[in-house]
């Protein structure tokens, strides 16, 4: 093997990638994904695509075939929880998957309109999330969130609003509502909105277990 060859069990497509158009589809884009996932939960992460002569192969140009969208909680690394390597992913993190009007949203749409190469964004949303907790502890106690934290409250208010309908433990439905709001409004966004009209641009949402490791789809 070369200096340059990446460890076996690399995907065909990033060996002979030359650029965005041979890049995976959405749908399997996303089992890549989950693929990758099964193998962090079962304890057999491959870490692909970290060997130094991948860095140096990748220095000239990147190609990544996804966009996550997660949470900034140090429990939930895309990379190792999808078991990929450099230059697999765009990762974009704010606390709770907050959206705001220009420069997340921006991130976001990077991928898929300035590169073409990532036609899925997958919005990860986990258990146990304490920028939510922390929001639902501010909206029920009607105070105020120091510095700018409050903006990220603000921006996770609707799905508290949407999860005080829902039956059951309120916590949990407020983390799962904003995965499905987060997707709701990136799918409505008219400059994503194109892409998945003429370039089959896939918006799901995933829930990351903290005890399993698992992530389900709640929204595809």
């Amino acid at each position: 093997m070369s200096a340059m060859a990446e460890p076996a069990g690399a995907p065909d497509w990033r060996e002979a990638a030359a650029g965005p158009q041979e890049a995976p589809g959405p749908q399997e884009a996303l089992d890549i994904l989950l693929a990758g996932n099964r193998r962090w939960v079962s304890g057999q992460s491959e870490h692909p695509r970290q060997s130094p002569g991948w860095r140096r192969q990748l220095a000239p140009h990147q190609a990544p075939f996804a966009v996550v969208v997660s949470c900034i909680d140090s429990r939930v690394p895309p990379e190792l929880v999808f078991d990929c390597g450099l230059g697999d992913l765009f990762v974009v993190r704010t606390g709770g998957q907050a959206l705001d009007q220009r420069v997340v949203l921006g991130s976001i749409q990077f991928g898929p309109v300035s590169y073409g190469s990532a036609r899925l964004v997958l919005v990860l949303g986990h258990a146990g999330c304490g920028a939510v907790t922390a929001a639902l502890t501010v909206i029920r106690g009607g105070g105020q969130a120091p510095g700018h934290i409050q903006a990220v409250v603000d921006a996770l208010r609707p799905a508290y609003h949407e999860a005080m309908r829902q039956s059951g433990d309120l916590l949990d439905n407020m983390i799962r509502a904003q995965t499905r709001l987060t997707v709701r409004r990136l799918r409505g966004d008219p400059l994503l909105g194109e892409f998945i009209a003429t370039d089959g641009l896939l918006i799901a949402g995933g829930h990351y277990d903290l005890d399993s490791g698992v992530v389900g789809l709640i929204t595809r």
